[in-house]
């Protein structure tokens, strides 16, 4: 089902860690599945990531309580290392990921098509609250490391 629209939604944040390790913690399953939800209610008890031009990734997001879930799954049309992540979601619409080094940390600047079902503003503060998931869960391992 096509649900794109010709609006784009942009994100951002600066990670408190080197791109080496951003790039490890965004891209490894291992990983993924630590951060990857939008808020304490929800979870990503699985994922594959194939990080290559062509390969697939999948990501389960499910709700604690078990009430709901789906898989996140698309395809990489791009993969420029510890530079840019461009894929194509399963609904066709796409998503582009720029890794940007600054003094020591890491921008993230990431971009999407819209989806019809949900407001832009839901849509940006969803993936915006998983960026900040992502932020605090690498800025607390390398903290600790």
């Amino acid at each position: 089902m096509d649900k794109r629209t010709d609006s784009k939604v942009s994100i951002k944040a600066v990670i408190n860690a080197p791109l080496e390790k951003v790039w490890k913690y965004w891209t490894e399953p291992d990983h993924i599945t630590m951060w990857n939800h939008a808020s304490d209610d929800w979870h990503s008890p699985f994922a594959e990531n194939d990080l290559k031009a062509g390969g697939k990734f999948l990501s389960r997001m499910e709700a604690r309580d078990g009430s709901f879930g789906f898989d996140f799954t698309g395809v990489y049309d791009e993969v420029r290392l510890y530079e840019h992540i461009a894929y194509t979601l399963e609904d066709g619409r796409k998503v582009k990921i720029d890794f940007i080094a600054r003094e020591g940390n890491t921008e993230i600047m990431e971009s999407f098509d819209a989806e019809t079902t949900n407001s832009i503003k839901q849509q940006q503060q969803g993936w915006q609250a998983i960026l900040d998931n992502f932020k605090k869960y690498t800025e607390g391992l390398c903290k600790s490391n």
